[in-house]
Order: structure tokens, then sequence, then C-alpha cells
């Protein structure tokens, strides 16, 4: 037994003197942990084969087999002038034979691009360019005989058979009229960057028209030539003048264009636009400025008149979700809402009764992910098991015989085909890169796309230590869940310098059974020495409207009083060092690493704020407003949780990073915030990063900014 004993205790010694350290480099630089994943597959119209891009080459393969069978286009094969020099993206026509050819992409904002575009017939085998400059947005039309798109703030459509361009909209003016594209705080808030439609017969083209010419605008420099260069844009602050919305309806036989019906109030959001099944009807999504009342409206493409269908209101807000879909029964239309306290699914007629609420419980659905027109299911992710997790379920639309579709523990995220046949699960939990496969609609496996086999063994390798789950009450009876990774080579008799990492935004989620790319560089302060913490503080998501929406009106207020508790309560753990507990985050979060060292001050010896929001009058009144209201009426509410007015209270260390360019969250905000600093005689460190936007990325940067991170850290924790 001895020599047993003996023999395990070798083998550990070696494997430990064997197993490797992680660098920086390994992290920001080689991103040697970087999984696998599957990306690019779209599925065909029949739902049992899918495309995807193989260098400058679109390759058709079997769902079934996973075998390809066939090149449905090569550039290489392709003749004629003017032709791309490579694909960057591609889209079919509805009828499959066409294909949109993106190249030379030019990003604009998160979702915005510019690119030139290029139209290839798979039976003729002809391109053709579709515009000679870049433009934004090209779209076939339902029949694929017309191709819509934006040029210079407009409207346009190429005709591929008479081989004419005609001009939609001819009012379009950068900083003053935008025709078919968002502005930018809707494109930012409202996720989309396309503001047209076709309708289903492909003979009217609704959009949205934004006259932005009352919006203030804000300017960046970017520098790195003689005179640096000023770029402005509109960008309507919290309170402040948004665009007025318009929806309009082109006929292309006639050329008249109709102005809908959008009500008389002009300071709302005309958030969506979306046909109906019935080519004659559109519908749009219309939200007061609080964004506390939601309506579905119907309007009529001849007259342009509207009518409400469907109304919610909220004491607090209403939610936006992309859940809308209207059945092929031209009858009714399944639709998302918090209304009983969680986010669920509801079955509605086409002209605005409940027929009956699909999904109920106490939980949250996450993603509706279709409804199958031939079996009458409906497919969606929720949170039923647990708020950390994500699994996969059908349902009835009537809201019977639901069935959980996925076992693993953990977070299943699903890519359906056309047809519901198969679906693609990209599973990880904590401890877990991408694990993909293949799957049939009632969860079989088919196969396995990619284990990730290669970064699993290197995890295992440079001795990653598993993440762990906890749960918390503070002294409010609030119970919190949040997770460790413990040190390497933890020893419970030791006392650990704490790393807090946060984002705690409205909504959001940290604490989840899943992995990304963070996990390395948490593994990496582990390595170090660090005890990484992360807790999710009452307004974020996954627990229902109550836990979400406390922190309406006053953003920043229970949020710092959980991230102080949790601090407090990883202090009081036998091996966290309660004099060395730091925390960091970005953007949301670096606003609350700000704070929390500020009204925290007794709590935490050092913070790091990447981007921070310092004062909610800075930031859009999309975002702002749907949490805080209008500052006009709500002052205290924005004030009292500025970290700009607390930085007296300072006692630790701060980082503040910032990138110049960030359209997003302005240098205003560091700016301002380093005034107050300067004013209380409050030594910190700053970083910023010239061109660089909310991200901070491109080049060496991401290397370099974790690298000042750490060495912040190092000196000062």
């Amino acid at each position: 037994m001895k020599k047993v004993a003996l023999f395990l205790v070798l083998v550990m010694v070696t494997s430990l003197s064997f197993s490797q350290k992680l660098t920086l480099e390994d992290v920001w630089q080689k991103y040697t942990f970087y999984p696998k994943t599957v990306s690019g597959i779209r599925s065909m119209n029949d739902g049992l084969f899918y495309t995807t891009q193989v260098g400058n080459k679109i390759v058709k393969f079997s769902y079934k087999t996973g075998k390809e069978v066939e090149t449905i286009f090569d550039l290489a094969q392709v003749k004629g002038d003017n032709l791309p020099n490579a694909v960057s993206d591609y889209e079919f026509s509805s009828d499959e034979k066409k294909l949109i050819i993106t190249n030379d992409i030019e990003p604009i904002y998160r979702h915005s691009f510019t690119a030139n575009f290029y139209v290839y017939d798979l039976q003729t085998k002809e391109m053709i360019k579709i515009f000679d400059d870049k433009i934004q947005l090209a779209t076939f039309s339902p029949l694929a005989d017309k191709v819509a798109f934006v040029f210079k703030n407009n409207l346009y459509y190429q005709d591929l058979v008479k081989k004419q361009t005609i001009k939609v909209t001819t009012d379009g003016e950068w900083n003053n009229i935008i025709n078919g594209a968002p502005d930018w705080v809707y494109e930012e808030e409202f996720s989309f960057s396309k503001a047209f439609e076709w309708s289903p017969n492909g003979k009217n083209i609704a959009y949205i028209r934004f006259d932005e010419s009352k919006v203030k605008e804000f300017d960046m420099t970017y520098y790195g030539t003689l005179y640096p260069k000023e770029y402005k844009f509109k960008y309507p602050k919290a309170g402040e003048t948004n665009s007025v919305v318009e929806v309009h309806i082109f006929d292309l036989a006639t050329k008249k264009d109709i102005k809908v019906d959008v009500g008389d109030e002009t300071d709302q959001y005309i958030s969506r636009i979306k046909w109906t099944k019935d080519a004659n009807i559109l519908s749009f999504i219309r939200l007061n400025r609080l964004q506390n009342k939601f309506e579905l409206l119907l309007a009529d493409n001849k007259t342009g008149k509207s009518s409400v269908i469907f109304t919610e209101e909220d004491k607090n807000y209403v939610e936006l979700y992309d859940d809308l879909t209207f059945l092929n029964d031209g009858k009714s239309f399944i639709i998302s809402s918090e209304k009983d306290g969680f986010k669920h699914l509801y079955l509605y007629d086409i002209n605005g009764k409940l027929i009956n609420q699909v999904t109920k419980g106490n939980f949250d659905i996450d993603e509706f992910l279709g409804y199958d027109n031939k079996t009458g299911l409906v497919y969606f992710t929720s949170t039923e098991n647990s708020p950390l997790e994500r699994q996969l379920y059908s349902i009835k639309k009537n809201g019977t015989g639901k069935k959980q579709l996925t076992t693993k523990k953990g977070t299943h995220s699903i890519d359906f085909s056309k047809s519901f046949k198969y679906y693609i699960d990209f599973y990880t939990n904590a401890n877990t890169p991408y694990y993909i496969t293949l799957n049939t609609s009632k969860g079989k496996e088919i196969r396995v796309l990619e284990d990730n086999k290669r970064v699993v063994d290197l995890m295992k390798s440079y001795n990653f230590v598993n993440k762990e789950f906890f749960t918390f009450k503070t002294s409010e009876g609030v119970e919190l869940n949040g997770w460790t990774i413990k040190p390497a080579n933890f020893d419970e008799s030791k006392k650990y310098p704490v790393y807090m990492y946060l984002y705690g935004g409205p909504g959001s989620q940290e604490v989840t059974d899943s992995w990304n790319y963070n996990a390395v560089w948490h593994q990496l302060l582990a390595q170090k020495g660090y005890l990484v913490v992360c807790v999710d503080n009452r307004g974020t998501g996954g627990r229902g409207a109550d836990f979400k929406k406390i922190t309406y009106g006053q953003l920043g207020k229970y949020e710092t009083i959980d991230q102080i508790e949790a601090a407090k309560y990883i202090g009081k753990l036998p091996y966290a060092d309660v004099e060395r507990i730091s925390i960091q985050g970005w953007s949301y979060g670096g606003y609350m690493s700000t704070l929390c060292l500020e009204k925290g001050a007794d709590v935490f010896k050092t913070a790091i704020a990447v981007a921070p929001v310092t004062n909610w009058r800075f930031y859009d009144s999309i975002y702002t407003e749907r949490y805080m209201g209008l500052p006009q009426s709500n002052a205290s509410g924005y004030d009292d949780n500025s970290p700009i007015n607390y930085t007296d209270k300072i006692k630790g260390k701060l980082l503040l990073m910032h990138g110049l360019a960030d359209d997003n969250v302005h240098f205003q905000n560091s700016a301002e915030l380093i005034t107050n600093l300067i004013n209380n005689d409050i030594q910190f460190d700053l970083m910023i990063y010239p061109n660089k936007n909310h991200g901070i990325y491109g080049g060496n940067t991401r290397y370099y900014l974790f690298t000042k991170l750490l060495n912040f850290l190092e000196e000062n924790l």
C-alpha cells in the first residue's frame, strides 16, 4: 500500500511539473484556446440540405449524411467583367435560383455596412454588379426579379429583367433624412439595420423614413493624419430630440407612395415593420417614448389606414422581442409577453383576440425558435430547469404536449433547418467549450459536428480549474446566483486576493452554465493566485420580470447594493483576503465597477472600468429612457447613482480605460469622470485608445489592454 501511495504521489508531482502555465500571449495574441464552431450553415428550402461557404465556393451538404452533394457556386468558374475578387457573404433568392454575392464590406456601426453586391444566376451562369458604388442591404424581391437596396440614405430597386434602376425616394441626405435604413439609435438599441420589407407578392416595398434633422450631432476625432478627421453623426441622448419616424408603402406598378397612418404622436418609436401573410396588409409595432406601451397595428397597403389589434402596457417598460410570427393559416399569430410576470408565448387571432397562452410557468422563454406548420409544434428554449440553463422544448400551439428535447445540463443554443426536421445543437456548460451535434426534431443525436477535443485536451494540460456555482442571501433576503474559479493548487488555509467580474445590466446574465472565451482570461488569473468571482445582481435576466424590473428608474442602486453585499459575503470565506478585493467591468459593467469603488469604498481595494457610462444623461435615448424614464421627470434617478457625483468617496485605486472613437458609450463619460476625480484630488490610472470603438480591439489592442489590466492588478492588489 505504501508503494502504491508513493507511486500516486510521484505521478501527481510529475503531472504538475509538466503542466503548462497560461500566458497573456496564449489568451489574447495566439487565442490558443479559441474553440471551433460550425458557422455559415444555411438551410435550403426543403430542410434536407444546407449550404456553407468554403473559400470562394458555396457548397451543398446533406443534413442526414453530412456529405457534400455538389458545389453550387465557384467564383473561379465565373466569367465576365467587373467581378468580385472574393466572396464575403451570400444570400439565396426565395426560389434558390439566384444568389446575391457580397464583397468589400465596410462597417458603419454595430450592424450596418456598405459593400459591393452582385447577382449571380445559377441557371444562366451570368453575374452582374447591382450598382456601381458601394450600397447597403441588397435584398431580393420574392420573385427574384428585382433587388432593393439603400444608397446614400435613399431607397432604390434594380429591375433585373428590364435592367433598370428605380429610385424610390429622393430626399435622403446624410445627417438629415434616411429612407430604408435606421438611424444610429434604432440600429443600436432596436438591433436591426434593414428598415424596408418586400411584400409577399413583390408588388410593394414598405419602408421606414427617419427625419433626424432636429437630432443633435455628436462628434468624434480620428487620429493618424496631419490634421485629425472629425466625424459627426446624429446621436439622441436621454431626454433629447429623437428622429421623427414615418412608414411608407411604395407600389412598384403605379410608382405611388402611400404614407401609413402611424398616429398623431410624432415623439414615438416604430420599432418593426413586417408583412402579414396577406400581401395587402402590413403590420408594424408602435412604442410610446417611455416604452411602457406596446401596440401592434395592421395597415392597408392601398390606403395606409391602420388599426391597433394588440396592446400591452406595463408600469415600468415593455421589452421588444422578435417573436412576432404570422401563421400560414392567415388567421392567427404568435407573440411573446411578460404580462404574467415571466416571458411566455401567446396565440392570438388576426383581430387581436387571445386564443390561448402557449407556454406558462414560473420561468422565462429564452428564445422562440419557430412554428412548424406541418406538425403544429412550437419550438423554444427556456429557463424552466434553472435560470442558469437553457433547454430545448416543443409544445403544441394550444399549450399541450410539452416535451423537453435536450437533456445535457448546461446551455443549448439551437439552429433549426427550414423544415424543422433537423436542428444543430451548440452545447456548452461552465467547463466545456462548444460541443456541436446534429439532431432530429425529436432530440435524437445523429452525429457530432464538432467536439473541440483539441481545446478540451489543452484545458487539461494547462490544469484549468472547474467553475463552481453558489447562491447566497443578502441582508434583504434576496437570493443571488454566482460562480467562482478558485486559484490553481488551491489551499483553503491560505488567503487569496479576490477579482470580481461583472456586467449587471438590465436583462443580462453572466452567471449561466455556459462557456465563453472570457473563461480563459479568468483561468489565467486563477493560475496567478486570484479567486475569481462573478455574481448576478438584481436587474439581471432569467428570473422573471419582477427581479429584472426592480431597478427601473434608479439604475445602479440595487445593483451596487447587491455587488457590495456579494463582496462582503466572499470576504467572509476563510480563504478570501477581505482586504484585497477588486472589481472589473466593461460598459455597463464599467459603470458598476466605478460606482462600487465609490459606494463600497471600504470594501473594494481596486476597480477597473472599461468604457463606462458615468451618467445616464450622456447615454442614448432609447436604452436609457426604457429603464430610467426621462431625465426631465426623474432627475434624482439619473444623478443619485451617477459615478461622477461620488468621486470624493474613493479610497482605492481606479484604472479607467476608454476608446476615443467609441460611438456607443462616448469618451465624454470618462472625460466628465476625470474632471471630478481631479477636482477631488483623486489619483487614478488612465489608458485611452485612439481610433478604437466600444469593443477596443484590432491588431495588438486587446493584448495591450489586458496587459495593462493585469499589471494594474499585480501592482495594486
